[in-house]
């Protein structure tokens, strides 16, 4: 905690309340430069949320110059039926008198009640609640000594590309916050095809067999004999598949871990999960795996606060993203590439084409190779987000498969669901799934046939000259081929004995980890085992954290009571991975993990200021500027919306009330000087809540002048290092957005478990 005794705005006497200060007019607050950061730096929430075309109709690219062709325009239009027909009364049903029976010859009631009787469609049966966005990569120089892949060769090239968030276990209706694995769906639009990279924010899947994926969802989905929960995996049916199924281990103590509950879908990391392969315009093979690294780094939520959210704002996840996009504070990662040549597929003591088996980047560093950036947000959730239809089939020629098990079973299963959920095979004439480059075959017929096809349905034909015809590979343009292999062996049902460690990798994501994220690690086994009702399930569990480490084992058998024997301290540990027992780039809070750039670390985040009537009006407009000038949001938080008195007369615009905006919906928290100001917010419920929570959820609060007897009015610990007091409001903000750049203040976090609320 540090103080300045000098107060720049405690003794102005009050003017002419003749002007109202807006909290985000550049013109009342000066001039002075800021960070050059892209976009804009006007807050999220500002406005209600459009669609994308009207809030940035500058942004564009040939996808969404695509898509326009396919919108429809009513404006100046007359209301009319699918048909046609102009509709002269849209209120009223055709009857027999006034008061008489509806006539089943009112085709225009009919047509209405159908078509909305049938407007849903199958939701997913995993990654059913997402949010997307539109955007572009560009690489950042040629891979032409790994790839033929044109899209990886020009980097004056802006790929236009689809992306897909989600959760996995919840269907539609569920909440964003809720501990799960996040799907990460990328669909790029290039000049040979679409190429889907659909993975998660972890590196590893649950499985290492495509034909363990029904078990596994049918065991996290709600359970049959009545849908509960929703959401969540802390059930029996699967903590029982867990125990019994050790291969799920390493995805688990990702999903347990801080990594389960993003701060944002911009602060999180990205997965291909499988190995693939690159091949050259000269015909060489090198494996690959994918990974996404987000420019504003990774960042999590507290359990605790993800739980309060859930209540609050249970589309925080979808909400945050696309005021963000408004904002200008677009998304943007860079694409990495694990580059493992052929001859190296067997140097580790793992197998590299095991998705349960993450290639640790001390051993393979990760090449960033290009950058993604998100910038347009869709004109329609329907027919661009649901519609969507991605599909690991989807790769362009110099990409192709390895032989990992079940990566081999997702292209078919893919293609099948959305055969289902869309409506037939004809999906891939949807607008937003439609490539940019032509398309022709000799597929006919269908639900929902689009195009019309030629003389000729088959190959070959002497009708239409044979057209369309056969493209041989080559190195540029060519047509699609796989990378020729010798292959030879028995058809057999059995794993490859290099799959069958279950425990090193787990073992090193848990001792990769600070004490804190540790702790998190345990207590979100402790609270889902807490929801197992049948002891043997939660025995098993433990049992298998036993084969991890002891000291994980002894705190979950702990918090869940369960006693641990003897024999299985004895268990043998596993070995080091390839000779490591530490990886940085596992942890998101170590002192090893990569520095995010400088204008990346508090961009983007979002601060509440605390203010009633009498508030120095002045202080808060310094204030703003000042985080304005770092990339921060702020946010103007009263006992009720609509405008406040200053200390200095003026009118202030107040963005949001403390019941509507609670603490766990900010980064963190300001209270401005003003005596009159601050003896309300001290009578002020809500507003002492707010700043509880806020200690207690480990973020930074500053505190201005009068401002540090409402801290001291809350029977909260001596303020510690996040708590910045401070008399210059552009002094307070440099050392709270100091704080804010660690995300949390993490050795408050003892303390703050003993605080109730």
């Amino acid at each position: 905690m540090k103080e300045d005794t000098h107060h720049e705005s405690g003794n102005h006497k009050k003017s002419e309340p003749d002007k109202t200060v807006s909290s985000h007019r550049h013109a009342e607050i000066g001039q002075e430069a800021s960070l050059k950061l892209s976009g804009s730096t006007h807050p999220p929430g500002a406005a209600p949320m459009s669609p994308g075309i009207e809030k940035s109709p500058e942004i564009s690219n040939d996808k969404l110059r695509q898509l326009e062709k396919s919108k429809d325009v009513p404006a100046g239009e007359a209301l009319t039926t699918n048909q046609g027909i102009k509709i002269a009364d849209n209120q009223n049903s055709l009857s027999v008198g006034e008061r008489g029976a509806i006539l089943l010859e009112d085709f225009m009631l009919r047509e209405k009640i159908t078509h909305f009787d049938h407007e849903r469609i199958p939701e997913r049966v995993v990654h059913a609640r997402g949010a997307a966005v539109h955007g572009f990569f560009q690489v950042y120089k040629p891979l032409t000594h790994l790839t033929k892949a044109g899209f990886l060769q020009q980097p004056d090239i802006e790929t236009p590309v689809f992306v897909r968030f989600s959760t996995v276990q919840g269907s539609r209706g569920s909440a964003d916050t809720v501990r799960d694995i996040r799907g990460w769906a990328t669909k790029f639009y290039t000049h040979e095809g679409n190429f889907d990279l659909v993975g998660n924010n972890t590196p590893v899947f649950f499985i290492q067999d495509a034909i363990k994926f029904p078990d596994l969802v049918h065991a996290v989905k709600p359970e049959p004999h009545n849908e509960i929960p929703q959401g969540q995996s802390a059930h029996d049916t699967f903590w029982d598949f867990v125990s019994l199924q050790p291969e799920t281990l390493h995805n688990v103590m990702w999903a347990m871990s801080d990594r389960g509950i993003p701060r944002s879908y911009r602060m999180m990391e990205g997965f291909g999960i499988h190995t693939f392969k690159m091949i050259n315009a000269e015909g060489q093979c090198h494996f690959v795996r994918f990974h996404w690294k987000p420019l504003y780094g990774v960042a999590s939520l507290l359990w605790d606060e993800a739980q309060l959210i859930t209540g609050r704002d249970p589309d925080f996840h979808r909400r945050e993203l696309w005021e963000a996009i408004e904002a200008g504070d677009y998304p943007e990662y860079e694409l990495g590439l694990q580059i493992i040549p052929m001859q190296d597929e067997h140097r580790f003591d793992f197998d590299i084409l095991e998705p349960t088996k993450l290639i640790p980047e001390s051993l393979v560093p990760v090449q960033r190779v290009g950058k993604m950036t998100l910038n347009r947000n869709p004109d329609n959730y329907f027919c661009e987000t649901e519609q969507v239809a991605f599909c690991p089939a989807n790769l362009v020629p110099g990409l192709d498969f390895s032989d990992d098990p079940l990566l081999q079973g997702r292209p078919f299963s893919y293609l099948d669901t959305q055969i289902s959920r869309l409506g037939g095979p004809n999906f891939h004439e949807i607008p937003i799934n439609k490539p940019l480059c032509p398309f022709h075959n000799h597929q006919r017929d269908g639900q929902h046939r689009m195009s019309v096809s030629g003389a000729a349905n088959y190959e070959p034909n002497s009708i239409d000259n044979n057209w369309p015809r056969e493209t041989p590979p080559g190195a540029r343009e060519g047509g699609g081929s796989t990378f020729k292999q010798p292959v030879n062996g028995e058809k057999i049902r059995q794993r490859s004995g290099s799959f069958s460690d279950h425990y090193s990798q787990p073992r090193l994501f848990w001792l990769s980890q600070t004490d804190y994220e540790q702790a998190h690690i345990v207590d979100g086994f402790s609270f889902e085992l807490g929801k197992v009702q049948r002891p043997w399930i939660r025995k098993r569990v433990v049992d298998q954290l036993c084969y991890i480490d002891k000291d994980l084992a002894k705190r979950v058998a702990q918090q869940v009571g369960i006693s641990i024997s003897p024999a299985q301290l004895a268990y043998p540990l596993p070995n080091p991975v390839n000779g490591l027992t530490v990886e940085p780039s596992l942890s998101i809070y170590g002192e090893n993990a990569r520095e995010v750039a400088v204008d990346y670390r508090i961009k983007s985040r979002q601060v509440a200021l605390l203010v009633a009537d009498g508030v120095c009006g002045e202080a808060v407009i310094r204030m703003i500027r000042r985080l304005e000038q770092q990339g921060v949001h702020a946010k103007i938080l009263a006992p009720s919306v609509g405008e406040i008195t200053t200390l200095q007369g003026l009118n202030l615009e107040v963005n949001d009330s403390f019941e509507g905006n609670t603490s766990v919906l900010f980064d963190a928290a300001i209270v401005p000087t003003g005596k009159e100001s601050v003896a309300t917010l001290m009578q002020n419920g809500a507003a002492k809540y707010f700043l509880i929570q806020s200690f207690k959820h480990l973020k930074g609060i500053g505190l201005q002048g009068e401002a540090s007897a409402l801290y001291s009015a809350l029977s909260l610990p001596a303020p510690d290092e996040g708590v910045i007091v401070n008399n210059t409001p552009q002094h307070l903000v440099d050392e709270l957005t100091a704080v804010m750049k660690q995300h949390r203040v993490w050795s408050r976090e003892k303390v703050a478990a003993t605080i109730a609320g």
